[in-house]
């Protein structure tokens, strides 16, 4: 059974027979628990019981979960996947999320007062009060330097994070630059490395100092961390080889015209060229409508 045809066979809220926002309270209140610890220890991977939801998992369970156990019904919410509200992920998501909670949902940053995200942060810039919660597939960041799931433990304990500047002095020395894209590894708070989900370099110094609370679930890995207001958030980086975003010098967005947000490369069917347009859909059409160039 596909996603859509589970949210569409369950009940609607009034008679519903299930705890609001699906999951039991008791289980919220563990979940809720484990995020305190999380906010209070920044960058710091804490275990919690991951429970089985109607999605499979790679669909976002831990993001959904922390969603569920947070959102309450004067919430606004949004659900964007790769900077998309209308992706199949996002989209039912949102559905199911409606379905179990009847909270308001909007597709517009400024108004939501929890988002949840797969491999984007919003452009626009998110405010004091704000949830930003994020699927995470693999939460630990040094799963390419170490297999071993107690020895990463030992390593954040002890801080030992040797192995990891070496990966990415090899990197300098194969390639001349290191050449992690997505899931580039961060310190928090001066203390752990963390990895900030398959989010985009271009997105990694929203994450430093910010006004709202990031928060990081992984539902396969059962693994809670989080980012509280101000905190540091600094990229791995060597004196000689800093840290640099994705380069669209000279690439701007077909529909608004933008030259300072991250974007999607595509092809144009007709001519073959190489077009680009906004990650963020919401962003991008919101900047239209201000320069004119859309109606309503």
């Amino acid at each position: 059974m596909s996603l859509a045809e589970s949210i569409e066979q369950l009940p609607e809220q009034k008679h519903a027979s299930y705890s609001f926002a699906f999951i039991d309270e008791g289980a919220k209140r563990e979940i809720r628990r484990q995020t305190l610890k999380a906010v209070a220890i920044p960058g710091y991977q804490v275990p919690f019981g991951s429970r089985d939801m109607p999605v499979a998992r790679g669909w976002g369970t831990g993001g959904l979960q922390l969603t569920l156990s947070l959102i309450g019904p004067d919430d606004m919410l949004k659900v964007i996947d790769q900077g998309s509200d209308d992706s199949v992920n996002a989209v039912n998501i949102r559905k199911f999320i409606e379905r179990v909670t009847s909270v308001n949902t909007t597709t517009d940053t400024e108004k939501a007062s929890v988002i949840q995200t797969r491999h984007r942060i919003p452009e626009e810039h998110l405010k004091d009060g704000q949830i930003l919660i994020f699927q995470v597939p693999i939460p630990e960041p040094l799963r390419d330097v170490e297999p071993s799931e107690r020895e990463t433990r030992r390593m954040h304990a002890e801080a030992d994070y040797s192995r990891m500047w070496l990966f990415l002095y090899e990197d300098i020395v194969k390639y001349n630059q290191i050449t992690i894209g997505s899931r580039y590894p961060v310190m928090v708070g001066g203390r752990y490395i963390m990895d900030p989900s398959p989010i985009p370099r271009w997105d990694i110094p929203r994450l430093h100092m910010g006004d709202a609370l990031f928060l990081f679930g992984a539902g396969r890995e059962k693994r809670i961390y989080a980012i509280p207001p101000h905190t540091t958030v600094e990229p791995l980086e060597f004196d000689d080889h800093r840290f640099n975003v994705e380069d669209f010098t000279d690439k701007v967005c077909m529909r608004c015209g933008s030259e300072n947000t991250y974007l999607d490369e595509l092809v144009d069917d007709a001519t073959g060229k190489r077009i680009y347009t906004c990650s963020d859909t919401a962003y991008c059409e919101k900047a239209a409508r201000q320069k004119g160039l859309l109606n309503g």
